[in-house]
């Protein structure tokens, strides 16, 4: 019989995805078959995974969902997260179910004519898993405690009840009012979920810990819940889940610089904040590099600071043209002599002209000019590129001098065709020039000739020397496990009678 752990949170962003990765790997580490779970996810941050129970090979999943299997040592697939939401834009959604694209949907509609149906395919999806695996780790979605969304709640209440499981509840000390959020949490759960509750997690805490007693004591006398575990405030680098972590479109903020290299001898790397960009994940690899500041800026700041820039993946590649351009982005951009790359969206907008923009953006537009880059041309129609690959790497342009494979995937609408001979550095859908380069695989950075290539050529734009090359870091899962360590989580599942029962323990896949 399988046990399932829900880990489930007061509010978004306090932490839960990072908990059931690091749950995921430590039970991995101890032996035990355990696999991730979240029923719904609302992300733009997607990945290809084994599609299960659609005839195509692969379908997209949150990332957060396909980093946790690979925490776990299990092969990420649509099972991990069978309902996902991607914002579009004009209050609307496209809806995946079990990894394949089903419409655009606003939210009344959803949960109108789509909701019963995602709730089938999740529990059947659920239930697939669970005939495979000893240990189910959900995560919820935002709070568990929505009590105008509890009846149709499905990554949580939902969850909780199909999956019959026990629940962690966490709260972000970070945010302020922690024993509030805890307390109140408890007081507006179904009582039947209420029963579920096992144990209480405070997370992001900072010092000493003895500080926490009698606030802890106080709480566990009120609720009669034990609180299972303070974690201490980390970052164990792991992709984020969506963009809560990235700048308002006003905003700015800047990821990586803070690892030693004087000011002056660092390079920035100017992204675009777009209104709706995915896959900031591939933004990670650059980040981790010493001497290398990734700054998230809103469409209207300047690039005079600037010494290379990216534009990243987006879900709506021609609305955000359009705000682009009203930011007057695309002057500045056609103005900037440094290394820029474009990452599937981002390819698409350096490229000649957007046809059948009409099927891809929520206006009237047929057909649009590119920025003009790259001599491409970028047509949408109605079928959806899906897949993971293996592209061999022939450096050209802002990569000059890469050589050997890059590994990723490919989640994109339309086709680009490249108008006249170029070099194509990274597989046949590629394209670059001296100083630009389009690419639609995600992860591209992952691959360290490209990351070095591209770093390289950073630095020599911007008349710097580089100061030493990547810095070696433990693995984020086991990071992650560690960071989790502080849970009792003995007192939330019962790992005895797994151990005892089960004759599938194993190791996680390193």
């Amino acid at each position: 019989m399988t046990t399932t752990l829900l880990v489930a949170g007061t509010a978004s962003h306090v932490g839960k995805s990072t908990v059931v990765a690091g749950l995921c790997r430590r039970l991995a580490s101890e032996g035990v078959d355990a696999a991730p779970f979240k029923a719904q996810t609302m992300s733009n941050n997607a990945h290809a995974a084994v599609c299960v129970g659609k005839d195509a090979a692969y379908g997209e999943i949150g990332v957060a969902q396909y980093v946790q299997a690979r925490a776990a040592g299990v092969v990420p697939t649509t099972d991990h997260n069978p309902v996902l939401l991607k914002p579009r834009g004009d209050a609307e959604s496209q809806v995946l179910i079990d990894g394949r694209p089903g419409g655009h949907v606003s939210a009344g509609d959803y949960y109108e004519h789509r909701w019963e149906r995602a709730r089938e395919a999740a529990v059947a999806a659920y239930e697939r898993l669970a005939a495979d695996h000893d240990v189910i780790v959900a995560e919820g979605a935002g709070s568990i405690a929505e009590i105008n969304l509890q009846h149709r709640d499905l990554a949580n209440v939902e969850t909780a009840r199909f999956g019959d499981a026990e629940i962690l509840l966490v709260g972000d000390i970070e945010r302020g009012g922690v024993f509030a959020s805890l307390y109140g949490t408890l007081e507006l759960l179904p009582e039947d979920v209420r029963d579920r509750v096992a144990g209480l997690v405070v997370n992001k805490f900072r010092g000493d810990r003895s500080l926490l007693a009698d606030g802890i004591e106080e709480l566990e006398a009120r609720t009669g819940v034990p609180v299972l575990g303070v974690l201490p405030h980390d970052d164990p680098g792991l992709p984020e889940e969506d963009s809560l972590s990235l700048p308002a479109r006003e905003g700015s903020a800047v990821r990586g610089g803070e690892d030693g290299v004087a000011e002056s001898r660092a390079v920035t790397i100017a992204v675009p904040r777009l209104p709706r960009l995915s896959n900031a994940t591939d933004l990670d690899p650059l980040a981790r590099v010493p001497g290398v500041r990734v700054a998230i800026r809103s469409p209207d700041a300047t690039l005079a600071d600037a010494d290379a820039v990216v534009l990243p993946g987006t879900k709506n590649t021609v609305d955000d043209l359009l705000a682009l351009r009203e930011a007057g982005f695309d002057e500045r951009l056609r103005a900037f002599d440094g290394p820029i790359v474009g990452i599937c969206g981002g390819y698409q907008l350096l490229g000649q002209e957007l046809r059948g923009a009409d099927r891809e953006g929520t206006g009237e537009h047929e057909n649009l000019r590119g920025f003009g880059l790259l001599p491409v041309v970028t047509r949408f129609g109605d079928e959806k590129t899906i897949r993971q690959v293996i592209r061999t790497v022939e450096g050209a342009g802002p990569i000059d001098g890469a050589s050997g494979t890059a590994t990723g995937y490919e989640i994109h609408a339309g086709e680009t065709r490249v108008e006249r001979p170029l070099p194509a550095p990274i597989g046949p859908d590629s394209a670059a020039t001296e100083g630009v380069l389009g690419t639609y695989l995600h992860g591209v950075f992952h691959a360290e000739s490209v990351r070095e290539a591209f770093v390289e050529a950073v630095f020599e734009c911007a008349g710097r020397e580089r100061q030493g090359g990547d810095a070696e870091s433990p693995s984020p899962f086991d990071r992650a496990a560690e960071l989790v360590e502080g849970i009792d989580l003995r007192k939330a599942v019962d790992l005895e009678r797994v151990e005892n029962g089960s004759d599938r323990l194993r190791s996680p896949d390193q």
